[in-house]
């Protein structure tokens, strides 16, 4: 962030969440008629291009407008986003379907597989200490544009049966923070270029599990990384209390 201004992380922001809000590609016009940036359109369009330059976006195949790319959307869970509060209900409706799984763990593993997919309205993924995957949620899959090309949602049904794939993806996503993310650009493949990965690890009785959903861009980033690492820190106070 070290080279943008506080004007251009305003566009910036402003573009990352309408595009996630949209899934279309971000134009100067609607930047300048929904935010208040307090400038003129040309002035806006020069910040886009000049941010564009400097890799936090891309111009759309399709129209005219940028969309965020995985360098932007980073910046935004790291810096600009401010993460939700979680609701009560939200816990104690996650708690409670996690419980009554706490004596086995590859059905908790399952469970919160299929709870984290409803909740992120994404395709949601569990990795136990043998690699097996659990997953849950595939029909969320098409409720996004991105999906709608069958060459994505092939590719992303491929990578879900290949258990191989899925770790080297997790490996890819290795961070200091607590929830990690893999964009499709990382992974060399362009019918993947949609997709994003967003997942934490669970430590109990020195094993590593991998939690995460899988989906578009698009996420809700606010209300998924604090779910994910309720979630995280839920599945390892019940697997340690065992």
């Amino acid at each position: 962030m070290i080279d943008l201004v506080a004007r251009q992380i305003q566009i910036l922001r402003a573009i990352i969440e309408e595009f996630i809000e949209t899934a279309k590609p971000v134009g100067s016009e609607t930047i300048d008629k929904k935010y208040n940036i307090g400038v003129s359109p040309a002035t806006i369009r020069n910040e886009m291009v000049y941010l564009t330059k400097q890799g936090y976006l891309q111009k759309s195949h399709t129209s005219a407008g940028r969309i965020p790319t995985p360098l932007a959307l980073r910046l935004y869970v790291n810096e600009l986003m401010k993460e939700k509060e979680l609701s009560v209900a939200d816990e104690v409706s996650a708690k409670e379907k996690i419980w009554e799984h706490r004596n086995d763990l590859e059905d908790l593993l399952q469970e919160a597989a299929k709870v984290l997919a409803e909740k992120a309205r994404a395709l949601g993924v569990a990795m136990d200490q043998e690699k097996r995957l659990h997953h849950s949620g595939y029909a969320n899959l098409l409720n996004m544009p991105e999906f709608f090309d069958i060459r994505v949602t092939r590719n992303v049904l491929s990578l879900i049966e290949e258990e191989g794939m899925m770790q080297e993806i997790f490996n890819i996503g290795q961070s200091e923070n607590p929830v990690h993310l893999v964009y499709g650009k990382e992974l060399g493949n362009k019918n993947l270029e949609p997709i994003s990965i967003i997942y934490t690890e669970v430590h109990s009785g020195g094993r590593v599990y991998k939690l995460g959903v899988l989906g578009s861009h698009r996420f809700d980033y606010a209300y998924v990384i604090p779910m994910m690492k309720y979630f995280k820190g839920l599945i390892e106070e019940i697997a340690d209390g065992e």
